[in-house]
């Protein structure tokens, strides 16, 4: 499912016109990243949370040439579902 497939199933089960289901879609998720930007983790009882890890800096290699390089420290989304989506993916 991409975003207007998600746009168009939101409408269709809220009674929303197709901007309407838009503009909450946009603004849900500005809602989250600004959250996630600013440190604070997003949960969503039954659905589940979002929340920033850090990844450490570490020692990689380049996959060309074989070389050492080195990654920087930098921190990423991640998804943990809850208990209500993995049931219903479950039942």
């Amino acid at each position: 499912m991409n975003k207007s497939e998600l746009i168009d199933a939101i409408a269709a089960s809220a009674e929303l016109s197709k901007a309407d289901a838009g503009r909450a879609l946009d603004g849900l998720i500005g809602a989250v990243t600004g959250a996630l930007k600013s440190g604070d983790s997003v949960t969503l009882v039954g659905f589940g949370s979002f929340q920033v890890k850090e990844r450490a800096a570490r020692t990689g290699r380049d996959p060309r040439s074989g070389k050492e390089i080195k990654i920087a420290a930098s921190k990423a989304p991640s998804f943990k579902p809850g208990k209500g989506l993995k049931d219903a993916l479950n039942a």
